[in-house]
């Protein structure tokens, strides 16, 4: 069993001082969700899931199964469609769909299942929208197999535009402690029309978003040959800049202004998203860059999830220690070295070949799981340690304490509903 001191350098080693760590211990969650869909439909539907879970199911294991499903199914597009043109077998499109809803699902009873089980604490949060930085550009590339978009342009914006909202939102929740969801956000309605585009692929082939929109809906003279993959791309810039960043600002400067701070200062903050932005730009807007043509976008977005899952999840331990916002990961340099050496002939200097940069992202790769799942395991080891709890278990002796109570609520509730019925007997009689 480690000892305080342990448990204390080792926080200290990944910037999370003692008194970081206390804060742990007064957690409290804070939420908002606005959402119509989520308070008058899919709330029962998430309440009579959780009832299917078992006692000794830790909530961080639900959030990992949920991620699973994901992960199970990009693991299905690199065998069955590798080139991102869409499958040739509806049911993929359907398991893509049941993969996205599955992690919708777990990734809202995961909550209920800590409150549940009382194992609710700082680490869920944690872990949770860890899970969910992860999933920004896998779950998006499900989307860019579904509607057949290829290793274009177009598809990287698919694949890769989650990461703005879920960035603000992080930002957001920094400065005002809670976590904010609009009347239409992305957890919600936004994994709900993934879904139904994943189905509806699979119904009418993934080509069905490449063909006029008046085939279906009529309106020739109005729409002419425009398609929907016509306005995908300015469908979801726009979404982000008027339904979700506006709110983002709005409240960040309500919390300020409650504490008599002023605004200016935390626009600094957005820096590491502008160089993660303006970076992949750079790179991949090259026309030096091989990587979109040799069809290597699977793998940007895979190493992408992990810088901008080490870039979000710094924040949110911020926010739940109270630390100073974080400015910089070391994972962003190769980033941005990448940006550099593919517009090298810009600057009259040798272009970077194919093979040189395929293998620059298969190290830069290796290196962002190494550095995520070292920094990861540390943290989450020094938290657990902390605080006295496992991370993906419930003791033995907990899970068995809630069954017997459960066994005892429910006997006891039968016992009324007996007695009512036997009162009710008896006054008829």
């Amino acid at each position: 069993m480690p000892t305080l001191t342990t448990v204390l350098e080792k926080a200290a080693a990944e910037c999370i001082s003692e008194d970081a760590l206390q804060h742990f211990k007064t957690y409290k969650y804070s939420s908002v969700d606005k959402s119509p869909v989520s308070y008058y439909v899919l709330r029962h539907y998430w309440n009579a899931c959780v009832e299917f879970l078992p006692l000794w199911l830790a909530p961080n294991m639900v959030t990992l199964l949920g991620f699973f499903f994901v992960l199970g199914n990009v693991a299905l597009l690199e065998l069955l469609d590798p080139a991102l043109e869409g499958p040739k077998y509806g049911w993929v499109c359907y398991s893509y769909a049941f993969g996205v809803w599955a992690y919708s699902t777990m990734d809202n009873i995961d909550g209920k299942q800590a409150r549940r089980t009382g194992t609710s604490s700082g680490l869920g949060e944690l872990f949770d929208h860890g899970i969910d930085s992860l999933n920004c550009t896998l779950a998006s590339l499900l989307e860019v197999s579904a509607m057949a978009l290829g290793p274009t342009p177009l598809g990287a914006l698919t694949a890769l535009i989650p990461c703005l909202p879920m960035f603000f939102s992080t930002w957001e929740t920094y400065h005002t402690h809670t976590l904010y969801l609009g009347y239409f956000n992305g957890p919600t309605e936004g994994l709900m029309i993934a879904s139904t585009i994943m189905i509806l692929s699979g119904v009418y082939g993934p080509h069905i978003w490449h063909e006029p929109m008046a085939d279906y809906i009529g309106l020739e003279s109005i729409l002419g040959s425009l398609s929907f993959k016509d306005i995908w791309a300015p469908l979801l810039l726009t979404s982000f800049a008027i339904a979700h960043l506006p709110s983002c600002v709005y409240n960040v400067w309500e919390a300020r202004k409650a504490k008599g701070l002023p605004l200016a200062p935390v626009f600094l903050e957005w820096i590491p998203m502008v160089v993660f932005t303006a970076s992949i730009i750079a790179w991949l807007g090259s026309p030096y860059s091989n990587l979109l043509n040799d069809n290597h976008l699977c793998l940007l977005c895979l190493t992408l999830s992990f810088v901008f899952g080490r870039m979000t999840t710094k924040t949110i331990l911020a926010h739940l220690t109270h630390q100073p916002f974080p400015y910089w990961t070391g994972l962003l340099a190769p980033l941005i070295g990448g940006a550099v050496l593919v517009n090298l002939p810009r600057f009259g200097l040798p272009a970077m070949s194919a093979t040189v940069e395929h293998l620059y992202l298969w190290a830069y790769f290796i290196l962002s799981v190494v550095v995520y799942f070292r920094w990861a395991f540390l943290v989450i080891d020094a938290i657990c340690s902390y605080l006295g709890i496992n991370c993906l278990t419930i003791p033995e002796e907990k899970w068995k304490a809630l069954q017997r109570q459960q066994a005892g609520n429910d006997a006891i509730g039968q016992a009324t509903s007996q007695n009512i019925m036997n009162g009710k007997a008896s006054k008829h009689d």
